[in-house]
């Protein structure tokens, strides 16, 4: 196995993903495709809707390195540190109210990161600025919840703002109207954190695309980007905070 150097955007089979703790039977699809999974813990302070999304805790840099808030479960950074990831603790503990939740929830494509920079953690945001990746401040601050990663050109959101700001740095967007995406206990949730990549022409959706009342519009432009839909579930399309690929086959 080797460490996906481009984060959420594979280039060979992803070997390992992290996803929601109560997404068992997404993780059960993974693992059926030889995927191995972690799962993530509670945290204590996030309402509960999203209480285990990976989006809201960590931000995977590329190789071996991930900055985690600095209050998330031991048990759950033991699992990664047991691959061999470097722990960066970031300094902004999440607080159960937006804007307190958001310090980590930047979508990274490419050399670009879009996230309400006025939130974002220091610590991720030196980390990113050392890499080389360009920040693009958008309104929304649920960034990586918003963002469906197509690849480095190409994305789908339902933010207006998200799909303007991509347009402006030569990042193709498809903009799709918000809800029809289940999320527990909310009336909605988001297309980026339904998905992600598990190799460079597979999207894997929390769900089946079927159910969503966009799929047209959606499979063409994946098919016109070279990008096939796996569906994990014979199930509504439901937001579980991403899928994030850590490591691939190489």
């Amino acid at each position: 196995m080797a460490y996906i150097s481009n984060p959420n955007l594979p280039q060979g089979k992803v070997k390992l993903a992290v996803i929601d703790g109560r997404a068992k039977n997404i993780g059960m699809a993974l693992e059926k495709m030889g995927i191995d999974v972690i799962y993530t813990v509670r945290h204590p302070i996030l309402y509960n809707a999203v209480s285990y999304h990976p989006d809201m805790i960590l931000h995977h840099l590329g190789g071996e390195d991930i900055v985690v808030a600095p209050d998330v479960d031991k048990n759950f950074l033991w699992q990664l540190e047991g691959y061999g990831f470097n722990i960066i603790k970031g300094e902004t503990p999440l607080y159960r109210n937006y804007p307190g939740d958001i310090a980590y929830n930047v979508a990274r494509i490419g050399d670009v990161a879009f996230h309400n920079i006025r939130y974002t953690d220091k610590v991720l945001l030196n980390e990113l600025k050392k890499r080389g990746v360009k920040l693009i401040d958008i309104k929304q601050g649920y960034a990586k919840c918003s963002i469906c990663i197509v690849n480095e050109k190409a994305i789908i959101t339902q933010d207006v703002g998200i799909a303007n700001k991509a347009r402006e740095h030569g990042i193709e967007a498809l903009l799709v109207p918000p809800g029809n995406i289940k999320l527990h206990e909310l009336n909605y949730g988001f297309i980026g954190g339904a998905t992600g990549l598990i190799s460079k022409s597979e999207l894997a959706v929390a769900g089946n695309i079927q159910f969503y009342k966009y799929k047209d519009e959606i499979l063409d432009y994946l098919d016109n980007n070279g990008i096939s839909v796996v569906n994990l579930v014979c199930d509504e399309i439901t937001d579980i905070g991403s899928i994030i690929p850590l490591m691939e086959w190489p």
